[in-house]
């Protein structure tokens, strides 16, 4: 992805995000200058990857394999001065925008509509080879747990959620039509580099065409302090 293209979907994600009423934490407008000054004290933002994470998974197209989101809270799997046993995310997806099959080793997570349009859930259970499962999978959404179809898809309205277990594969995208969905992330601890497998191979974090200056770094982005 181009500098300009991360920069234009941050614009436009925080111009959203007001319009939703949503207020991200101060550290999601710091300039990459400001980094140049935050000490120690602000480890646990870089060690626990907090902040802005954008992809195209490699696909050179995030309008229609993409995904946006921002790590509000985090622990950590390996570190031991970080104690939450949690995660907290916002994620954009836009219309017919597809974050690929994948399933994480041992994140459970809830995943919640919180505004705008639909949002499209495609669940499978998960073989010991780790392929698709033809056996049905449980679905849990808002108190309700029944065993659904491999492959079902399921829809989330604003204020509905569903729980997402270790090794239960899915891909969601927001329904045609419907607009832009803001969507709450609540989980245990998340570490992308280790516990994601994607059924297909993709690109975690995108490869960055250097063409202007950053708005705002992403997590995985941030100097050291000195």
């Amino acid at each position: 992805m181009k500098r300009s293209e991360l920069n234009q979907v941050m614009k436009e994600s925080i111009e959203f995000m007001e319009r939703m009423q949503f207020k991200l934490p101060p550290f999601a407008r710091w300039s990459p200058q400001d980094w140049q000054s935050k000490g120690h004290e602000y480890d646990e933002i870089r060690d626990n990857m907090l902040g802005w994470d954008i992809t195209d998974f490699g696909s050179g197209n995030f309008p229609q394999i993409g995904l946006l989101m921002f790590t509000i809270r985090n622990g950590n799997f390996t570190l031991k001065q970080y104690v939450k046993p949690y995660a907290e995310k916002l994620l954009i997806v836009r219309e017919e925008q597809v974050t690929p099959f994948h399933f994480h080793w041992s994140k459970m997570e809830d995943i919640i509509n919180r505004g705008g349009g639909s949002l499209m859930i495609q669940v499978y259970g998960s073989t010991p080879d780790d392929e698709f499962s033809s056996e049905p999978t449980l679905v849990s959404m808002d108190g309700r747990n029944y065993y659904a179809p491999a492959g079902t898809i399921l829809r989330l309205s604003p204020g509905e959620s569903i729980t997402l277990f270790p090794r239960q594969y899915h891909k969601f995208w927001g329904e045609a039509g419907q607009g832009t969905v803001l969507v709450g992330e609540v989980s245990k601890v998340n570490d992308d580099n280790v516990d994601n497998r994607f059924h297909d191979r993709v690109g975690r974090f995108p490869q960055i065409e250097e063409d202007t200056a950053p708005l705002y770094l992403l997590c995985n982005e941030y100097p050291p302090a000195l």
